[in-house]
């Protein structure tokens, strides 16, 4: 009888042993089948599939007229149109454009924006990014961004989205993931990031 309990005992003991090692034997060989995942080579490289549409300076200046024009939209009083124009938005005519021929309308507006081309209102950022003398700045980004393989950056188009896109505030406009790192102007078109004010003072 005695010999019956060891026996149950050692039999519990054994499947217990048994299943432990199934189950290491299981998550070893789950981990060297997936060694393949930490390589390198298989990282996803996100490519261009279009070529980046510049516009030159006199395609900025063309007639409103005759085109449409892509703007803003998001601000509640201000828009800025494809061609660097910054207005109201009653002064926005019927194909998107702002109206260049009022006064209060002005092109390529940086009022609000610092040296390290950070603005405090974001439609004074798209303004002052689609200057053409900017460009050199917008091409260093989009270098960085493929570098980085940013999906974003590499699925815009032309100037205007880019500066769409990059004025937003992202990330690297925020620190501690609750707080900008310059209240005042976080969107920001250049390559650097907005500085901490914190550890300015």
């Amino acid at each position: 009888m005695w010999y019956s309990a060891i026996f149950r005992f050692l039999r519990r003991r054994l499947i217990l042993g048994l299943i432990l090692f199934l189950s290491f034997s299981y998550c070893v060989i789950s981990y060297l089948g997936k060694t393949d995942f930490l390589n390198n080579d298989d990282v996803m490289i996100v490519k261009r599939t279009q070529p980046f549409i510049w516009r030159s300076l006199q395609q900025h200046n063309s007639s409103s007229d005759d085109t449409n024009c892509r703007n803003s939209v998001q601000g509640k009083v201000l828009i800025v149109d494809d061609r660097g124009y910054l207005c109201l938005i009653s002064e926005v005519l019927q194909n998107g454009c702002c109206n260049d021929l009022l006064a209060s309308v002005t092109q390529y507006n940086c009022e609000t924006c610092k040296p390290n081309n950070c603005c405090t209102i974001y439609e004074h950022c798209i303004s002052c990014c689609l200057q053409p003398d900017k460009k050199e700045v917008l091409e260093n980004v989009l270098g960085k961004a493929s570098e980085e393989n940013n999906v974003l950056f590499a699925s815009v188009a032309d100037h205007f989205e880019l500066c769409l896109a990059k004025c937003r505030t992202n990330s690297e406009s925020v620190q501690h993931e609750n707080s900008y790192k310059d209240p005042k102007a976080k969107h920001c078109f250049g390559e650097l990031a907005p500085v901490n004010v914190d550890s300015e003072v």
